[in-house]
């Protein structure tokens, strides 16, 4: 699903113009939809979309929110409240259209088709590029990214450009950083209202002679993740529902820290489920990569790929990530010392673990395993000491904190699906999800 994303303040005149053409101009391409903000506008804008546009929004084509108790425009966090409204209608491709821009026909499915090609993508408009193509001044706003990319960067920074700023060519430069691949949009699809600055800088004025000075900034730093968690949150109301939707917080990643064969690919696939963007031991050259950035640099570009990370190194990194990562989730998942000591047996016995036979090709396992247990072998005492030590560690360390840990007891007779530990329950009330209708919480591995 692609969702265009719009935000309005006092722009009435020009949804006016693009919104019905835009409409119109993405009718043949059905998997999309337009979710426009009022951002507290103070014009006729509310009584001139039920008036025309009650059909698309009967239709689903098209959803009006409202966040009525705005006193100004914050341009960073009015986008990062359109692309999380986007989220929760069911968009996998969110794309940022301001209000005087026209998508031009058939944008919605030529994005479709970029991101089909490479799902790593972002689309962005570069007015500044050296042509004989003339691009209008308005459309450098324009930029298409996936949900996951959204989240992972954090959004629009919002603690740097409340007010005017180069807050898309930040968002541009800070998903370079994470490792998505930028696309230029053609310009057939950049069509804009032309309008004078006067109106640009109207919430403003201050702004508008310094709104473009961090250029260099911008380009030359490291700057990856943005807001922790904090963006676009605030109370909405949707079409004619008189009812209260909150945007909270949300975790700046997820962490989970239970030691290896303690479901920590079941919580993987979980998060799946809920739609996070989650990896498990990608391989040994991911998890050295991990434990390398994060004990010199004290952050990690590989693992800010991801939004949600489950099994060794991260479960020997949870101190440092609480420091590098503030407003994330950790989840410890744990079982009986009998049930757990068993599984490891296995996991260490080629006979039951198929990928036993890797680990003597790839010098890092053997390390992260000495890291562990103080050796690369089997020792049911040594590996039930430290099993003991990191759990207790864990439970010390967010003492207080339990909005931050969330502890998974996976036995009570796993794998027996009828008689389970944690599942859906614990992990969706912890992490604010809806529990899956008709999904069992995976079980991987279950055989050992």
């Amino acid at each position: 699903m692609i969702v265009f994303c719009i935000t309005c303040r006092g722009r009435n005149q020009h949804i006016r113009l693009t919104l019905p053409k835009n409409i119109v101009d993405n009718a043949d391409f059905r998997d999309c939809k337009f979710v426009l903000l009022d951002y507290g506008s103070p014009d006729d804008l509310i009584s001139y979309v039920l008036t025309h546009h009650m059909r698309s929004i009967l239709a689903g084509r098209l959803v009006l929110y409202r966040f009525p108790d705005q006193k100004g425009f914050k341009m960073a966090h009015a986008k990062n409240m359109a692309h999380r409204l986007g989220i929760l209608e069911g968009g996998d491709i969110l794309v940022n259209l301001d209000a005087d821009n026209y998508t031009g026909p058939g944008f919605a499915k030529y994005v479709a088709e970029k991101f089909a090609a490479d799902p790593n993508v972002f689309l962005w408009a570069n007015r500044n590029q050296p042509s004989e193509i003339r691009y209008p001044k308005g459309c450098n706003g324009r930029i298409a990214v996936s949900k996951h990319a959204f989240v992972n960067a954090g959004g629009y920074n919002e603690g740097k450009y409340e007010t005017w700023g180069p807050d898309d060519k930040d968002f541009n430069f800070r998903l370079r950083r994470l490792g998505y691949t930028p696309a230029e949009i053609p310009r057939q699809f950049l069509e804009v209202v032309l309008h004078n600055d006067k109106m640009r800088f109207r919430d403003y004025p201050h702004a508008k002679n310094g709104g473009s000075n961090c250029d260099d900034e911008i380009v030359e730093g490291n700057e990856t993740i943005a807001n922790f968690g904090n963006f676009g949150c605030g109370t909405v109301y949707r079409n004619f529902d008189p009812s209260p939707i909150e945007l909270r917080p949300v975790p700046t990643r997820v962490f989970g820290i239970g030691m290896h064969k303690t479901a920590t690919t079941s919580l993987h696939h979980a998060l799946k489920i809920l739609g996070y963007d989650s990896a498990h031991w990608k391989s040994a050259h991911w998890a050295k990569a991990i434990w390398r950035e994060m004990n010199t640099l004290g952050r990690s570009l590989t693992l800010e790929k991801s939004y949600a990370l489950c099994d060794l190194p991260i479960t020997l990194l949870y101190q440092k990530l609480d420091r590098a990562y503030p407003g994330s989730k950790f989840i410890l998942t744990k079982r009986s010392e009998d049930g757990w000591i068993e599984t490891v047996r296995k996991h260490w016995d080629p006979a039951f673990n198929p990928f036993r036979g890797q680990w003597d090709g790839d010098p890092f396992t053997h390390r992260i395993h000495t890291i562990l247990y103080g050796s690369p072998d089997f020792n049911a005492e040594k590996m039930l000491a430290r099993y003991r030590s990191h759990n207790a560690a864990v439970l010390e360390y967010f003492k207080g904190r339990p909005d931050d840990l969330l502890v998974m007891d996976m036995d009570f007779g796993w794998p027996n699906q009828d008689d389970a530990g944690a599942g859906w329950w614990e992990l969706c009330s912890f992490l604010g999800d809806r529990i899956p209708l008709g999904v069992p919480y995976p079980r991987a591995f279950a055989s050992y």
